[in-house]
């Protein structure tokens, strides 16, 4: 990630001092629980690295002696900025409300590597409160206990892990150089098939090619779409832009959705707004690319993340600077890594 995109990239000594005053937690089952993991928070490869090249003892120590450097800003790191932003103004309209994002960090990291997230967690004054270390286990098991809405993470297996259980997951990867996003209104990029919605409509098109899928969605154009493994969290943005509606705040709100997909509007368009009206729901913005690349479009907008299930749309989105994670969901799937932590089965501790 490049220093000059990423405001908070402070290189210097931890000062171990008390937070001032952190708001209180929600709690979790009122709240739209974000889990990250660490390696997502925080950029960990040179730790990871030495995990990997010199064994378990060899990083905890390493750990142990670091403790006061504070870890860099990895990907989802200005996506959680921007929550605690929301948060915010949430806290000025709803004081005594606990709708509103939590974030819990999940990593299967041992207890004591965790002063040093902790100490870089201060550092920046990030509001998370809520951790979950699992000392080399896979810490899945645990989103359904935090009420989970959404988990990111680097670790292919672990995200797979995750939609089995029906939780809203994907990889995110970290572009080499990150766009710099707004620090005031959240934006959130949604792909429609395989992400949204089901990939019922992809696999026409898979198996019989593109002229058949026009006809597929023009003769179902009234049959909604099934939901895919990401609509539970636009559920959950629609339901905190509303508080900022029901205010007066339409037009000033501070969270924004976008629907980019390869879809033409005129031919395929129509069933993926009736099924989104149908269920309640909708994006601010809603672009048709009608198979065209959705990097430039991205680098426009300017998400603080972006959801696809193809890894073509997701590197194009990544060359041009935009975070973007991959649902690994549907027909289309193949686990490939780019950018993201080693895809391996064994344990690592940053994941």
């Amino acid at each position: 990630m490049a220093d000059s995109t990423v405001p908070w990239d402070d290189k210097g000594p931890l000062k171990l001092l008390t937070p001032f005053q952190k708001p209180k937690s929600p709690k979790p089952e009122n709240a739209i629980t974000i889990a990250v993991s660490s390696r997502v928070l925080f950029n960990m490869e040179k730790e990871q690295k030495i995990y990997e090249e010199r064994g378990m003892e060899e990083y905890l120590h390493y750990q142990s002696e670091h403790e006061a450097e504070p870890f860099r800003p990895g990907p989802a790191f200005p996506f959680v900025k921007a929550l605690e932003a929301v948060n915010i103004r949430l806290r000025e309209l709803y004081p005594d409300s606990d709708e509103i994002f939590d974030v819990v960090l999940m990593t299967n990291n041992h207890a004591h590597v965790g002063l040093r997230l902790i100490n870089t967690i201060n550092h920046y004054n990030l509001s998370v409160e809520r951790f979950c270390m699992t000392g080399g286990n896979s810490p899945i098991g645990y989103l359904k206990a935090y009420h989970t809405n959404l988990y990111l993470s680097a670790d292919p297996m672990k995200v797979v892990e995750a939609l089995g259980e029906g939780i809203a997951a994907a990889i995110m990867f970290t572009p080499e150089n990150v766009k710099e996003v707004s620090e005031t209104q959240l934006r959130v990029a949604f792909d429609g098939d395989a992400v949204l919605f089901s990939d019922e409509s992809e696999l026409v098109y898979k198996a019989h090619g593109l002229d058949k899928f026009f006809e597929h969605e023009k003769a179902n154009e009234n049959i909604l779409l099934n939901h895919g493994p990401l609509k539970s969290f636009l559920e959950a943005l629609g339901k905190l832009q509303r508080k900022f509606y029901a205010k007066g705040q339409r037009m000033d709100c501070p969270i924004r959705t976008y629907l980019v997909t390869a879809r033409s509007a005129a031919s395929s368009g129509t069933r993926a707004l009736k099924t989104l009206r149908s269920w309640g729901l909708e994006t601010d913005e809603a672009l048709f690319l009608a198979g065209a690349p959705k990097g430039p479009m991205l680098e426009k907008i300017r998400p603080h993340i972006f959801f696809d299930d193809q890894m073509f749309h997701v590197e194009g989105a990544a060359d041009l600077g935009t975070v973007a994670c991959h649902v690994p969901y549907g027909v289309a799937q193949k686990i490939a890594s780019k950018n993201p932590a080693k895809d391996k089965d064994t344990f690592s501790p940053s994941k």
